[in-house]
This record gives C-alpha cells, sequence and structure tokens, in this order.
C-alpha cells in the first residue's frame, strides 16, 4: 500500500502534464504518481512517463470512468487527485494530506471558489453553475462545502474503497461530495489558489450539456438519499393541487345540491390518491434508507480494520 498516491485523470494535456508531474514530486516527494491517459490523441502518456508518472490507460471516455479505474487498482493511505491542465498549484498539497493521515479526515476539499476562481475563470457561466450548484447542495443537505466541482481533492482510504462510482463524465465531483456528506464523513475545506488554463490548453467541459447531467445528478441523489423529504414534497403538492381544484366543485355542489363537474371531482380524486401514495412510498424508501446507512457503517469498520492490516504488513 503507497502512503501517499497522486492520482491525475488525464485527456489530452500534453501541453500541462510533464508540468503537473514535476510540480506534485517537487510538494509531495514521497508520493507515488500516477496518470491515467483516457485515449489522449497527443503526447499525454508518453510526456507524463518521461516526468516520472507511473501511466496507466483507461479506454472508457470520460472522467467518472477513469475515477473509477483508479479507486479501484490503487491502495493508499491518502490520495490526492489533481487534474492534469495545471489549473490548481500542488503547494496546499501537503497541508491537504496532513488532513487526511493526522486529523480523520475522509474528504478534504481543494477550495477554488473562496480565492481566485472568479478572477481567473473566464467563463461566467461556469462560475453561475458553480455557485448554484454549490448553493443547491448546502441547502438540500444541510451542509457546508465550499467548493463542490472542484476537481482538487484528497481522500482517506476509507472514502475511495466505499465510493461507489456511477457517473460517467464531470459529473463525478457532484456525486462525491453527495457520499461523503450523505454518510457522515468527516469533510474539511482548505481555501486554494487557482489559474486559468494556459494558452493552448482547452477545457473538455461542456458548459450546458456537463451543467444540466451535474443538475440531473443532484435531482437523482436527492430522490435515492433523502427518499422521505423528496417524496413528501411531491405528496404535499398535489395534495394542494387537488384540494384547490375540489374547492370549487364542492362549493357548487353545497350551493346547488349538484356536481356540475365530474370530470374534475375524478381528476382531484385520482391526484390525491397519488399524493397518499407518494407520501407512503417516502416513508417505505426511507426505512430502506436507514438500513442501508447501517450496513454501510458495519462495512466500512470491516473495510477500516482490512485496510489498517494492509498498512502493517
Amino acid at each position: 500500500m503507497d502512503k501517499i498516491a497522486v492520482l491525475i485523470p488525464c485527456y489530452n494535456e500534453e501541453k500541462t502534464i510533464g508540468k503537473v508531474v514535476r510540480d506534485a514530486q517537487k510538494a509531495l516527494p514521497d508520493a507515488v504518481i500516477y496518470v491515467y491517459n483516457n485515449n489522449s490523441t497527443d503526447r499525454t502518456a508518453e510526456l507524463a512517463q518521461a516526468a516520472g508518472a507511473v501511466v496507466r490507460q483507461e479506454y472508457l471516455q470520460g472522467k467518472g470512468n477513469v475515477i473509477r479505474r483508479m479507486f479501484r487498482e490503487i491502495d493508499a493511505q491518502c490520495y490526492i487527485m489533481v487534474d492534469g491542465d495545471d489549473t490548481y498549484p500542488l503547494e496546499d498539497a501537503p497541508k491537504m494530506v496532513d488532513l487526511v493521515l493526522h486529523h480523520n479526515s475522509d474528504m478534504v476539499v481543494g477550495d477554488r471558489l473562496s480565492s481566485t476562481y472568479f478572477t481567473e475563470n473566464k467563463r461566467p457561466f461556469h462560475n453561475f453553475g458553480n455557485s448554484l450548484v454549490r448553493a443547491s447542495i448546502n441547502r438540500v443537505f444541510g451542509c457546508h462545502v465550499k467548493d463542490i466541482m472542484t476537481g482538487y481533492r484528497a481522500f482517506s482510504y476509507d472514502f475511495v474503497k466505499t465510493f461507489p462510482v456511477l457517473s460517467r463524465g464531470f459529473e463525478i465531483e457532484t456525486e462525491m461530495t453527495i457520499h461523503a456528506v450523505y454518510n457522515n464523513m468527516q469533510i474539511d475545506n482548505v481555501v486554494i489558489g487557482y489559474r486559468d488554463r494556459p494558452e493552448g490548453s482547452t477545457s473538455k467541459l461542456s458548459t450546458f450539456s456537463d451543467g444540466f447531467r451535474v443538475l440531473g445528478t443532484i435531482f437523482n441523489l436527492t430522490r435515492n438519499y433523502k427518499p422521505f423529504p423528496f417524496f413528501g414534497t411531491l405528496s404535499l403538492v398535489l395534495a394542494v393541487i387537488a384540494v384547490l381544484f375540489f374547492i370549487p366543485v364542492f362549493a357548487d355542489y353545497l350551493h346547488t345540491g349538484l356536481v356540475a363537474k365530474f370530470p374534475t371531482l375524478i381528476v382531484c380524486g385520482f391526484v390525491m390518491m397519488a399524493a397518499i401514495q407518494s407520501f407512503f412510498s417516502g416513508l417505505i424508501l426511507s426505512n430502506l434508507e436507514r438500513n442501508n446507512r447501517r450496513e454501510f457503517e458495519v462495512q466500512r469498520n470491516l473495510l477500516h480494520a482490512q485496510g489498517s492490516r494492509k498498512d502493517e504488513s
């Protein structure tokens, strides 16, 4: 088992990957640096290997697929994940490692949004999207994570080996954050610098398609991780709609003794039945979710003991 593993997912980053590897070696001389090449069509893999990194391949396209491979193959006491585009200075990496190794942190978030991100990043929709996603997750899940979408993080062995990677693309960072928050893992924030990509280096992130994917991930994970608030809210909305449309029908009945709008009455009945069904679905799924959390804690304890034995050997 490595003490520190630096994980760098890469796709066509030949202009910056050599510098990122050398910066990682300088900041963390005891670390093993892994570059996972994701079907690059340039010299990314060649330059990473020449700089001293261990180069491996992931043939399924997408950042989520690369991270799944990394987490599956590498065992370490502490993992540092950083992008290969040289937008994240690695001077703060030792501080992030220290939080994982000596202060029980499960995930350390490299917080760009509290430093230079909004002045360095030249894409205004990215700025807006980052703020929107951060506000949404902190509100829904009751947490205080400073930067949801950052690609610069540190992880414990427990986090990496219990994190089920479901995403294939850039929504993976959102999924990581919600996994840590939901499972009551220790999350720390470290303010980091941020610099825009150097000239000639292009972002692989699509503002709108990847943005909608991230919002869809938040929606799906909220439904899965907080089923009673999700379905309870849906139940309340349906019940209110049913009552609002029923009131005029009932008022006419009191006034005339006749039901003049049978179709409306029937629809109101079905909508109210849907509201009741949604409410009880939320209750049932909430009990299942609570049992899943108990099982997760048991599995995490077993995994922690397994990691301790690997470290001793």
